[in-house]
């Protein structure tokens, strides 16, 4: 695939974006806190102009909406953007999207928009660019804007774009007649269909439909006739255009103007002649074949063997694919965005929007598929008005998923991540760390394994990219081939070397990415490319170690050192395309495989998390607020999105199983003996559902659990859910392969444990635990908003998840929302009546944690300066049960907030469910704030006085006093 090395030069970019600066836009300019909203055209622009006064009364700052541009018809995410120049019209039309943003500014809100710069949505026949590029090859306008190897190694395919949209196999799919070419009469041109698929013909390819064919009829068309004449000079004229395989800027111009002059031509030319349409349908008619007369079809054959794409079966593309797409997504075709010309064309609406002062905020989507990530933002940035003094004026998010261990790159002028790492750092603190070599030996009973995390994830990357991803790795063993090839000393690196010393190094890189560029390589990046290097050496049995070496120095820009500048770009060029590859390889390996493989305690299993962090301390938790404080105060806090495999609740329930393991482990061992005859014995000895299928399952339901909800919607949730989890486990079934025999198993099994309504002993035991659990997942759940809310950062909420949301990976997230219940909910808060504990208490806890959260954003509405600026204090706790509260400050010129929060309360309760409150739970347990704290402060939540004591180590405060009757509290 082609791509340039370098910047292109900014005298090539359009001027800055002048937005309309006012002191309106000034306080909406960075948020105070956002709220995810899911548009798609089941809820529209209309659907969110009617709850903006319900957000403003939560007290969120922006809305943060899903992709707005013109995506693929019914999409449901908007990721698949057809057409950046328009708005999605099934979000409705552009007055609606300024009456939105009207009235969100009419509330002093402001609107975040997630933009997708990675790629577009493909095939079909919507995006005009593609189809563009499917018609004239490389010589398209379009072509340099895809990420397309036009000269792939298989020679058939030279100057042709893989086009893998067919269910079966070329040959049959072509003699069931399946694809037809059909005439457009009003626009004069020839595409070939295959039911939703549109592919253009190439004009200069017309002819071809008619040369097999008889001449035009003298009985329907005399000889003299000047239609005929008309109609034959214009096949010569198409087959005169300039070929595809030209892309000088003169034959480009040359075969756009005439072939569009050609086709008007022919589209009157039908228009005022009934004899040559005829002529041309019945022609079609003949060269489409008959079913059942293969030879019919050769002509067919063909015309397609000669056209700018190949058809092919979509299993193809797992080998063959020559356009760099979205993961493994056939249908998401990658932009080169390094491009000048790209970016503008595709950020051209966005900018308009944005001087029109309507949108306040970007989140940039998948930003490691960029080519260089660094430039891409510095070149955004730069058309909001950056310079040297303001390096970053306009607030921009990146999509970016790091390792634990991992620090955003703080060159890049953003304002910080989407949240992912603050939600797996929270529900790892959330787990009892005491309680690793109890669920880890229950867990390895269970499914019969003892496999480590690390192992598994290893073994998945290197499926993936056997499987899915196999084309992507064989071009870069073909890049890395051709640079071995320069020198005498690597030239008897086999090809077949090189591409198993990828895959390996891949498959043991530690992070999503390297961000190695024309800037250089920065000392993270060569830590990481020499680790995954040294691993991989030390894992591999049978390579020779030297191709190690010489892969290690291509990307570490050693090898090149003392060769020719276009030998050094190569080697850059393949490092950068290296680092595309290892991310997507990193999102299906581990996201998409991995975490269904590895099942001991799946509230870990989350983007951004790691499932070997069983636990961290309330250090490392305050370490990552103080260094976030100091680099990142406008990064997002998210504990919920559209992409966690788990919502916050259900994660919240899942980690009280770390607390209360006895509890657990006894209510497994009786599940195991009461459903043993439900799972069904399927051939070569596999069993529906497997162990780690099962294991999943039964915490998923410990999650989900509720024994008032509607048991038919629940197991048609948890049906997809299985189906979807077991085949992105890839063991007994697959998306690629699918084992209709065991899903049917699977779900089979989901009904014989749910469907005996009142008479299952599963279902009551479940409820005994499921109680247990969701009791304490309450209270964890608390204390997540009150750290989202009170910790430096934006706090950022998915739709709906101010109320419990007890939601799985999409689409079970994407479910609609009941903004009339939580807008009523909202209202009742400020009715007298009822203490914060007993709206706890009340149903699923719902009014408790709405209250919590609309508490304190009304408390960062009036002090946004204290969250935003606010200096951030860790505070020591003393006592017996120290280890079961988390406290801070927050202060800035004056002003305070002390928080406290509970941590593993079923542990502390010994699994009694009764709220952590009073002397007899907390007895001694202080929080130690020091001389300069106020000597009284009120709970925020309970409106209690509190006075502090002093003692040796100055002010504190009894966490029985703060905690009487509230298990959460923010002191001010």
């Amino acid at each position: 695939m082609s791509a340039h090395p370098g910047p292109s030069s900014s005298a090539q970019e359009s001027q800055p974006v002048a937005r309309r600066v006012t002191e309106e836009g000034r306080r909406r300019a960075f948020p105070r806190a956002t709220y995810r909203l899911q548009l798609n055209s089941s809820f529209t622009f209309r659907d969110a102009t009617r709850i903006v006064p319900y957000l403003a009364r939560l007290g969120i700052s922006h809305v943060y909406a899903s992709p707005i541009l013109k995506a693929r018809p019914g999409s449901v995410h908007g990721y698949d953007v057809v057409d950046h120049s328009q708005l999605n019209p099934e979000l409705g039309s552009r007055e609606d999207f300024d009456r939105f943003v009207e009235l969100l500014h009419e509330h002093g809100m402001g609107l975040i928009v997630d933009i997708v710069p990675n790629h577009l949505g493909v095939m079909g026949d919507e995006n005009p660019w593609w189809l563009d590029v499917l018609e004239n090859g490389p010589a398209a306008r379009y072509a340099s804007h895809f990420d397309i190897d036009w000269r792939p190694m298989r020679a058939s395919m030279l100057n042709r774009v893989l086009v893998p949209v067919l269910g079966d196999a070329y040959g049959s799919v072509l003699e069931r007649g399946e694809l037809e070419v059909g005439f457009d009469a009003a626009q004069g041109s020839f595409a070939v269909r295959y039911f939703d698929h549109l592919m253009p013909i190439d004009p200069r390819e017309y002819p071809r439909i008619f040369a097999s064919q008889p001449r035009i009829p003298e009985e329907l068309l005399p000889p003299d006739d000047p239609a005929r004449a008309d109609f034959e000079s214009l096949l010569n004229a198409f087959s005169n255009l300039p070929p595809r395989s030209d892309t000088s800027e003169q034959a480009r111009a040359e075969r756009y103007r005439d072939k569009e002059a050609h086709k008007r031509r022919l589209a009157r030319l039908v228009e005022r002649s009934p004899e040559i349409r005829q002529y041309i349908e019945s022609t079609l008619e003949r060269i489409n074949g008959v079913p059942g007369e293969p030879r019919s079809f050769d002509a067919l054959d063909a015309l397609l063997e000669a056209q700018a794409y190949r058809l092919a079966y979509w299993r193809v593309a797992t080998d063959e694919i020559n356009y760099r797409r979205f993961f493994d997504v056939n249908d998401l075709a990658a932009l080169r965005m390094n491009e000048p010309e790209v970016f503008e064309s595709t950020h051209a609406l966005i900018f308009e929007l944005l001087e029109q002062g309507k949108i306040d905020g970007l989140r940039i989507d998948h930003v490691d598929g960029l080519y260089d990530p660094e430039a891409y933002l510095e070149r955004l940035q730069r058309r909001l008005g950056a310079d040297e003094s303001q390096p970053k004026p306009f607030y921009v998010l990146v999509e970016k998923i790091l390792a634990p261990h991992e620090r955003l790159p703080e060159s890049w002028p953003v304002h910080g991540t989407t949240g992912y790492e603050f939600a797996g750092l929270l529900a790892s603190w959330l787990v009892c760390s005491d309680e690793q070599a109890r669920m880890t030996r229950r867990y390895r009973q269970f499914v019969e394994s003892d496999v480590p995390f690390d192992q598994v994830v290893y073994e998945s990357k290197r499926l993936v990219m056997r499987a899915t991803l196999a084309a992507e790795i064989e071009v870069l063993a073909t890049q890395l081939d051709r640079i071995a090839q320069l020198d005498r000393h690597t030239a008897d690196f086999t090809r077949a070397a090189l591409r198993e010393a990828l895959r390996e190094v891949i498959a043991c890189f530690p992070v999503y990415r390297t961000y190695i560029s024309h800037r250089g390589l920065s000392e993270d990046d060569s830590r990481v490319v020499n680790w995954a290097i040294a691993v991989a050496r030390k894992r591999s049995t049978g390579l020779e170690l030297s191709v190690f070496d010489f892969l290690r120095d291509v990307l570490l820009g050693r090898y090149g050192e003392d060769r020719p500048q276009s030998d050094r770009e190569q080697m850059l060029e393949f490092a950068m395309k290296f680092q595309q590859v290892t991310s997507p390889v990193a999102a299906k390996g581990v996201e998409d495989t991995a975490f269904y493989r590895y099942n001991r305690l799946v509230c870990l299993n989350e983007v951004g998390n790691d499932p070997e962090r069983f636990g961290v301390s309330s250090a490392a938790l305050h370490q990552a607020n103080l260094e976030r404080a100091k680099l990142w105060p406008y990064s997002l806090l998210a504990t919920s999105t559209h992409d966690t495999k788990r919502s916050e609740d259900v994660r919240a329930r899942i980690a009280v199983l770390s607390e209360l393991p006895e509890l657990w482990a006894r209510h497994l061992a009786r599940w195991n003996r009461l459903n043993r005859s439900k799972r069904r014995q399927l051939d070569e000895g596999m069993t529906a559902p497997d162990r780690e299928d099962e294991y999943l399952l039964y915490q998923t339901l410990v999650g989900l659990w509720s024994a008032d909800q509607d048991r038919e919607a629940l197991i048609a949730r948890l049906h997809a859910y299985a189906i979807k989890a077991a085949r992105e486990a890839k063991r007994s079934t697959s998306w690629l392969s699918p084992n209709a025999e065991y899903e049917k198993g699977l779900t089979d099994f989901i009904d014989a444990l749910l469907g005996e309504v009142g008479r299952s002993a599963f279902v009551k035991d479940l409820s005994a635990v499921a109680d247990v659990v969701a009791f304490f997942g309450r209270i964890n759940s608390l204390a997540q908003v009150v750290l989202k809310i009170a910790s430096p950062g934006v706090p950022d909420f998915y739709q709906g998840s101010e109320l419990p949301l007890c939601a799985l990976v999409d689409p079970d997230n994407r479910r609609p929302v009941d903004f009339e219940r939580a807008s009523r909910e909202l209202a009742a808060l400020s009715e007298p009546g009822r203490s914060p504990r007993q709206l706890l208490e009340a149903g699923d806890g719902g009014p408790g944690k709405l209250y919590v959260t609309w508490k304190l954003l009304e408390l960062r509405r009036r002090e946004p300066d204290l969250f935003a600026s606010g200096e951030y204090q860790p505070l020591e706790i003393e006592g017996s049960a120290r280890e079961h509260v988390l406290a801070f400050a927050r202060a800035h010129q004056g002003r305070s907030c002390t928080v406290l929060v509970p941590r593993w309360a079923a542990r502390l309760l010994n699994g009694v469910t009764q709220l952590p409150c009073g002397e007899a739970v907390w007895g001694d347990t202080r929080v130690v704030l020091g001389e300069a704290s106020a000597r009284t402060v009120t709970d925020l939540f309970t409106g209690r006085e509190v006075e502090a004591q002093s003692g040796e180590s100055g002010r504190s405060l009894r966490v029985a006093e703060i905690l009487a009757d509230f298990p959460v509290a923010v002191l001010t």
